[in-house]
This record gives C-alpha cells, structure tokens and sequence, in this order.
C-alpha cells in the first residue's frame, strides 16, 4: 500500500490531473467513480487505484481482481483525487483517437460542432446528452476546452468512453469536410429566423454552437446552411450553450425516431 504523497507514482497522478499537456505527452487521462471504473473499456485501462476504505467495503473486489490495482492510504486518494468526497476508486487510461471520416460513415449522421466551448460541465454535458441524443460524433475547435480536464470526465458520466470526437486544427476546414459529405449544418444563432423545430433533421444533420459568452464567430456562423433560433419568453437572449444543443439534438432524435416508426 502506497501511504506517502511523496511517492513518485502519486505525484505523477496529482500532476496528471492538473496538466493537459502531461495527459497529452503521455497520451492517458484520469477517471475517477466506481461507475468511471466499472464502465472503462478494458483494452483502454492501464492503472487502477483504490483507497484503503474503499477496499474494505466495495461490491467489486472480483472486477479489480480480474484488472489489477494498487492500494493507497485515504489520506494518499485524497491528494490524488480532483472531488471533494472521493469515491475510493480511479483510473489511469488511453486517450482515445478518432477522425472525421470514421464519424462520416453512419448513413445519416448527426454531429455536434463546437467553437471554443470553455466551461468543463458544459462540454462533459454535451457529451453525455449527445449519447442519449445518438450523435455521431462531436468535433471541436482546438481552442475548446480540454476534454481529458478531470471535471469534463466527471460530468460525461461516462460518455467519454462511447461518443467520437475530434479536436480540429482547422475548424473552419472541418465544418467543410463535413459539408461535402451531405451534412446540412445549423447555426444556433439570434439571426436565425427560423425556429429550430421548423427545419428537416432526418438527414444528415450539424449543430453549430459557440462560446458561452460570445457565441459563434461571424466568420464561422457564416460557414453555416441555414440559422435557426430557439424561441424565447421574457427577456431572456439565449440559453446555456449545453441546454441549446441539448433541445436541438433531441428534435433530431425525435424527428428521425418519428419517421423509424
């Protein structure tokens, strides 16, 4: 059992958890929760760490078994863990690597594309709601924020082991490529005079949505087919940029579950 912060394998873990580029160079990220643990795709995992109390108690002894994990002091798993009331149990795995093409392969597919999204519960529940939505894929602007920030695991509720994504160097010529294929993309915009629920999603479909604050690039929101506006009460301008692409993609599920029936 590991019982000192010192330990250099702690210390890389801690580090792991603060630093994208650390994550990047060694091409891992964390996961933490017995439910991150218990759904983490196995050719994925590579470390599995547990807390001395999480041991004694768990329900999956025969799962960290049949992996393989290392124990550490309670006092050693909080210092290694990024939430208040550690679960006992985190993970060490591969980054996962995906391309726009793989996503492009679905006959109709429906993607989220995100310009420089910053809040890490946005974008973790972007994922997670584009799971449910069945989303083909999420492709990102570089400047967006990281994927791998522990905070974005956390609130993809395991998502982040199912749903394709891609950082795009070339946001621009992303947004294109997927044009090209056939895909129909949709600004979310206060432009939009068209009403979200108004327009054909059954098709190859994108969803356009900017940074929090500002919004779309008008240089970006220009690469769109078509503006659409969700209607608002009020005095209300816009909404969260999680809960926008949440009520597009779920129109989009709900028209093409119309027609499969």
């Amino acid at each position: 059992m590991i019982t000192a912060a010192s330990n250099s394998r702690i210390k890389r873990l801690v580090q792991l958890n603060q630093k994208s580029k650390l994550r990047r160079t060694e091409d891992v990220f964390l996961a933490e929760g017995v439910k991150m643990f218990l759904e983490a795709p196995r050719e994925q995992l590579q470390e599995v760490y547990v807390s001395e109390s999480f041991l004694e108690k768990c329900s999956c002894r025969e799962h960290l078994g049949e992996v393989g994990y290392e124990v550490v002091s309670d006092s050693v798993f909080s210092k290694i863990s990024d939430t208040c009331t550690p679960q006992g149990v985190l993970c060490v795995l591969k980054q996962f690597h995906y391309n726009i093409e793989e996503m492009l392969r679905d006959k109709a597919p429906l993607f989220l594309l995100l310009e420089n999204i910053q809040d890490p519960g946005n974008l973790g529940t972007m994922l997670r709601t584009g799971e449910g939505a069945g989303v083909s894929g999420i492709i990102m602007s570089r400047d967006t924020v990281d994927l791998y920030n522990p905070k974005v695991i956390r609130s993809t509720m395991g998502s982040i082991y199912r749903v394709p994504f891609y950082y795009a160097d070339d946001f621009a010529a992303a947004v294109h490529q997927v044009q090209q294929a056939g895909v129909s993309v949709y600004a979310a915009h206060l432009r939009g005079k068209n009403s979200y629920a108004c327009q054909d999603y059954t098709k190859g479909t994108a969803f356009l949505i900017g940074n929090e604050g500002n919004g779309l690039r008008e240089e970006t929101a220009e690469l769109a087919d078509c503006y659409i506006r969700i209607p608002m009460e009020g005095k209300v301008e816009s909404l969260n940029a999680a809960v926008a692409s949440s009520i597009l993609m779920y129109e989009a599920h709900r028209q093409r579950a119309t027609i499969e029936k």
